[in-house]
């Protein structure tokens, strides 16, 4: 396998630190036409799905991808807007405003966004930092809770990217962040500024993105990383043993997944006549089909049909000025070492001489 030609290396460049954001992924437009390519790349992927390759191929291939992509696409049709896909949107918003929060607290890092499935893809993004000079690559997935199926395919991904590389960056990873303080804090402060507008509710509950059980018995930690964070989050919000519940969502094909099931909850919560239910997924650091239509359409949905009371969603962390500073304080730590130092001045007028002196000898 040859190598990708690459950007002359210039002795007289600046090193620069790039950061990464890396998020699920989502189609470029709610059409089946959209959905179907963007689906089997997901769906294609061993981390996502681990059953036998060709047993999977036949499914996937003969029986989903000539089935589902119409069904998701209107799915996605409830929740899509003028400016896109609200993932992409978030995500893009998001990369904006940490750039120019960490340049204000004085750390120039060049923050870019990428998909895991769909576009921009993370071969592209890491090939504009490279190309922006960025030799310090901190890759960071912006799922807090660490799944095989979820980071470590953008691992994956990122190791894809480079193998070809004939010169690649220094990188580091971000594997989780389940009980990080800064963003159980700010997890908290959402529900309190809800609390603060629309009452506190009767009960609260976290909903997580599910997964196959098998995973958790295979080793996976995402299964106690999300019970660590929403143990974190109800005692840092004063809630007891009762006042809340840990669910999972999104349960595809007939194997058992994590439980107890969100659905499941939702219309055992309905038929208790539970007043006022607030949800939320902490899973999520931005809102996207499976929290605005899944939980915040679908479930309010299941819930009142089964007696419940009133169902408030609160939406994920997004743009929050306060998830933005959160988000670099979770950085922050993993750039230890890269950042430029106050000798960097020289160092530089010393690689400008190197680069004179080779040019001269040309």
């Amino acid at each position: 396998m040859g190598y990708q030609a690459e950007p002359e290396f210039r002795h007289d460049q600046p090193r620069r630190v790039g950061v990464l954001l890396v998020n699920l992924g989502t189609p470029e437009a709610p059409t089946a036409q959209a959905v179907r390519p963007y689906l089997k790349q997901f769906l294609s992927d061993p981390r996502v799905v681990e059953i036998p390759r060709a047993l999977w191929w036949f499914i996937l291939n003969g029986v989903i991808l000539n089935t589902r992509p119409k069904k998701s696409a209107a799915k996605y049709a409830t929740i899509w807007t003028k400016d896109g896909s609200p993932l992409a949107i978030h995500t893009r918003r998001q990369a904006k405003l940490l750039q120019g929060y960490m340049g204000d607290q004085g750390q120039p890092v060049m923050v870019e966004w990428a998909m895991r499935y769909g576009q921009p893809s993370i071969a592209s993004k890491l090939a504009v930092l490279k190309e922006a000079g960025c030799d310090h690559i901190l890759i960071a997935p912006l799922y807090p809770q660490y799944a095989a199926s979820s980071t470590g395919s953008v691992m994956d991904a990122v190791a894809d990217a480079i193998k070809t590389l004939r010169n690649p960056p220094e990188l580091r990873f971000i594997k989780h962040f389940h009980d990080a303080v800064p963003y159980v804090e700010v997890l908290a402060k959402r529900i309190e500024q809800h609390w603060v507008r629309h009452g506190r509710g009767d009960h609260l509950l976290m909903s997580f993105h599910g997964v196959p059980r098998f995973t958790l018995e295979k080793g996976d930690p995402y299964h106690c990383e999300c019970h660590t964070t929403g143990h974190l989050l109800a005692e840092r919000l004063g809630l007891q043993v009762g006042q809340y519940s840990i669910s999972f969502q999104s349960r595809f094909g007939r194997a058992e997944w994590l439980q107890p099931y969100t659905t499941t909850l939702l219309h055992s919560m309905g038929k208790k006549k539970v007043g006022k239910l607030d949800v939320i997924c902490p899973g999520f650091v931005a809102d996207c089909l499976e929290t605005l239509e899944e939980i915040a359409i679908e479930g309010k949905s299941d819930f009142l049909a089964a007696g419940g009371g009133e169902y408030r969603y609160i939406p994920a962390l997004n743009t929050e000025p306060d998830w933005i500073v959160a988000l670099a304080k979770i950085i922050t730590p993993h750039l230890g070492g890269w950042q430029l130092q106050p000798d960097d001045a020289a160092t530089l007028k010393a690689r400008k001489t190197r680069a004179a002196t080779l040019g001269a000898k040309r």
